[in-house]
């Protein structure tokens, strides 16, 4: 039985997806291809992948809708994946604007072109693992294994199975959210500054600057706070940073 993790490299560059294939191969990873978005949707449609890395400039549908697609965010033809496919994002925009836009919609990384392929190996290595709550040893790691679950008043952490219940329903997180809300709860009331959390939750030279913690953070509000204009258990500390405060 083939167990080897299924990375899908979705670019109009032939050149750039052979380059990154026989990387990923030899890494003994399995590669699937597509070079446009329309393209795209139909293999996965058909066929289960473990990771995507992404254009934003494809032909026919660009990245950025098909991360709505695969997000459950857009009208195009539903798709039967799960909705929290670890998702890299590959685009020579560098700007912040295009950054932010793809961290709204879930993106786990952004990296800019030209990159290096072992660069790149790294980054999936590190993002599947956080996917899959296996951190191992990594000393960055925020959630490992064997940590019992953390329980306040309206949220209910599993490390284990990387599940959330808040106000008394299931939430559903990235492997980002996960981990960055894992971390708060681990240390409910001390101030994490946005430079800290960047550290301990990505853990590598990162393209996405602070204004990534601050898009995540806004989405793990709108994910489990009561009012996400009033938030009650991620707060911020003006000047600082964040910090998670129970419910008392």
């Amino acid at each position: 039985m083939d167990n080897k993790p299924t990375i899908f490299i979705v670019d109009d560059e032939p050149t750039l997806r052979d380059v990154v294939r026989r990387y990923l191969e030899r890494d003994d990873y399995t590669v699937l291809e597509a070079e446009t978005g329309p393209d795209a949707l139909d293999i996965l449609s058909k066929e289960q992948v473990d990771l995507i890395l992404l254009d934003v400039m494809l032909p026919g549908i660009d990245g950025f809708s098909l991360m709505r697609s695969i997000r459950g965010q857009s009208d195009y033809t539903p798709l039967c994946v799960d909705g929290n496919i670890p998702v890299i994002m590959l685009t020579s925009r560098g700007a912040e604007t295009d950054r932010i836009m793809g961290f709204e919609l879930g993106v786990d990384d952004y990296v800019i072109k030209p990159f290096s392929p072992r660069e790149l190996v790294a980054r999936v290595k590190a993002v599947l693992r956080r996917a899959q709550g296996n951190t191992g040893t990594d000393a960055n790691s925020t959630a490992k294994t064997d940590e019992q679950a953390i329980a306040f008043d309206k949220l209910r952490i599993d490390p284990l199975r990387r599940t959330v219940i808040a106000h008394d329903k299931s939430v559903t997180l990235t492997a980002k959210e996960f981990d960055l809300l894992w971390l708060l709860a681990q240390h409910p009331q001390q101030v994490f500054t946005r430079e800290q959390l960047l550290d301990k939750v990505w853990g590598y030279e990162f393209y996405g600057g602070e204004s990534t913690v601050t898009v995540h953070i806004r989405r793990l509000r709108e994910k489990i706070e009561a009012d996400p204009s009033n938030p009650v258990l991620i707060q911020t500390v003006w000047g600082m940073g964040y910090k998670l405060e129970p419910e008392a």
